[in-house]
């Protein structure tokens, strides 16, 4: 079963070179710095690259983020902050608020940007693999673990690392614990969608996967709640989005539920729950011509001609058609006015995120290199900030044409 996930751009960086000339005094504290702005460059290099798998991202990350931890972390493990924490600027983009970036000469905020554009970096590949045709069991996998690594990441840098930034976080911007949030409930509900699929290939039983539809769709109404008090020019498209998925897996979860009605015999609730279904997906099908219409960062698609979508489509009129002759020929049960309360609790498939942690400080640092940082031969000049309103180029994110019958692009 294909899938399709909306997608915002990848935060863009302005290029460090990490050249302290003067302050790096030895040999090995040149190393380190010529490591470190390699590793970037690899880094960012791999964002945008199809070829690049999740082993790939790990080794890179695993790199860069050893090398970059010299700066933030205290070698003998004492509470004191590195003296190199504050010696380099760094420029991040907005994934939602276009080209003008924020900077910070503080190491942690490069920690965290990178590591925000990590985690949207396996949202992406998990998206690219769910979109194809014919995706194998293997494949299925893999999107499911790169959506709970995603999740573990944005969660890793909500709780443990955004709280150490000097400058606080801006109101609507991506390091807001609204948006990251809203990121990690919808990494959720994508794996869980993952898991509904698997569940319906092997033809589990209907009340289980009415009951993690169900929560699949609460998931996505909870990720719009979180981001319900953000300027709609930037969050109008995700919102959009979250409300048709929330739509479409209602309608699964009152399709699978009329099911569940209907082998117990309680024909005329089962045609009130397929009704029902009906509604919601009807619901779906106008929010997705919204989200067409709806400018805004994200993905371009039309998810309405996408096949997951037409599925359902078919699936609610047959399932509704055979329980009205049902009810014709056997039952002749009065169809309720009201339609059945879902108070549904998956027992089995629900997803929590991957518990994630940056890596070891990388063994080039040893107290010998930090030393041989004499921050006293700075240039005078070093702490001047950039001009607001400079521009960093977005990165070159390929545009993946869509799959036999998929009806969308997904970035």
């Amino acid at each position: 079963m294909t899938h399709w996930f909306h997608r915002n751009p990848l935060k863009a960086t302005a290029p460090v070179s990490f050249n302290f000339y003067g302050v790096a005094t030895t040999p090995a504290a040149t190393k380190v710095c010529n490591d470190l702005r390699l590793s970037r460059t690899r880094l960012l290099e791999l964002f945008t690259d199809l070829s690049c798998n999740p082993e790939m991202m790990k080794n890179a990350t695993d790199l860069y983020f050893s090398l970059l931890q010299g700066f933030i972390l205290s070698l003998d493990d004492s509470s004191q902050e590195c003296k190199l924490r504050y010696i380099q600027n760094f420029k991040w983009t907005d994934t939602l608020q276009g080209q003008v970036p924020s900077a910070q000469q503080d190491a942690v905020f490069e920690l965290v940007s990178m590591g925000f554009n990590v985690a949207l970096w396996y949202t992406k590949y998990a998206s690219r693999l769910a979109g194809k045709e014919d995706i194998t069991e293997d494949e299925a996998k893999d999107v499911h673990r790169s959506l709970k690594i995603a999740a573990g990441i944005f969660k890793h840098l909500k709780e443990s690392h955004i709280p150490k930034l000097i400058t606080p976080v801006e109101k609507g911007r991506d390091l807001e614990a609204r948006l990251i949030d809203s990121y990690i409930i919808q990494c959720q509900a994508e794996a869980q969608e993952v898991t509904i699929a698997r569940a319906i290939e092997l033809k589990h039983n209907p009340g289980l996967i009415a009951a993690l539809a169900y929560e699949t769709a609460n998931f996505y109404q909870k990720a719009d709640q979180t981001l319900s008090s953000l300027d709609p020019t930037y969050v109008g498209k995700w919102r959009k989005y979250l409300n048709l998925k929330t739509s479409f897996y209602m309608a699964y979860a009152y399709c699978y539920h009329g099911q569940t009605l209907l082998a117990s015999d309680k024909c005329g609730e089962a045609i009130r729950s397929l009704q029902e279904s009906e509604k919601f997906f009807a619901k779906a099908e106008a929010l997705c011509k919204e989200y067409g219409e709806t400018k805004g960062p994200g993905t371009t698609a039309k998810p309405s001609g996408h096949l997951f979508f037409r599925k359902l489509g078919s699936l609610i009129k047959n399932t509704l058609e055979k329980c009205q002759r049902e009810n014709g020929f056997i039952y002749f049960q009065k169809v309720p006015a009201e339609a059945p309360q879902l108070e549904l609790k998956a027992n089995y498939g629900l997803v929590e995120p991957v518990p994630f942690e940056f890596p070891a400080l990388n063994a080039h640092w040893t107290p010998e290199t930090l030393a041989a940082f004499d921050l006293t031969q700075r240039p005078k000049d070093d702490t001047a900030k950039p001009k607001p309103d400079e521009e960093v180029k977005p990165l070159k994110e390929p545009d993946i044409k869509p799959q036999k019958d998929s009806g969308c692009q997904i970035s």
